[in-house]
């Protein structure tokens, strides 16, 4: 099993196609509007622009269970993410990411990993193949010096 076994859907609603991130280092993260750490967005987009064409991209899931801080409907958020940080990595379409409506894909990453999902922006790395390599805690930026070196390292 591998992150291409889950069925996601994007923003708006469609069947996303694993197609197209395939072969691809793949920045999982859990977002949100309302946080603190919504900030973080703006290092997320540079980090996607930085390295979209050099095999990596990030797919942001929304997710309300922390301090309900991700209220809005899809469309909200994505209106807000566009409007406010000029998100254009891929969106997936609001989720659960612990209790009992868990996605199954964040139940794979937490399992996989051994680390449940402490707040948001929580990132998940993944390789080339589909497979989990770890988890990142929220507090950590997503340009922090490990990671991009995680980018920058070809596939061995």
């Amino acid at each position: 099993m591998n992150i291409y076994s889950f069925e996601i859907l994007d923003i708006s609603g469609k069947s996303f196609d694993w197609e197209t991130v395939k072969g691809k280092k793949i920045m999982v993260v859990n977002v949100a509007s309302k946080c603190g750490l919504t900030p973080q967005y703006v290092q997320l987009e540079e980090l996607y622009q930085k390295y979209k064409n050099q095999g990596f991209t990030i797919l942001g899931f929304p997710a309300n269970n922390f301090g309900a801080q991700e209220p809005g409907s899809n469309d909200e958020i994505s209106a807000f993410c566009e409007l406010n940080y000029g998100v254009s990595f891929p969106m997936m379409s609001k989720i659960s990411v612990l209790g009992n409506d868990q996605h199954p894909l964040y139940k794979w990453l937490t399992e996989e990993t051994s680390e449940s999902v402490s707040w948001n922006f929580q990132k998940f790395l993944v390789d080339e193949n589909g497979d989990i390599v770890e988890s990142i805690p929220p507090t950590v930026l997503p340009n922090d010096e490990s990671i991009v070196r995680w980018i920058e390292t070809k596939h061995q």
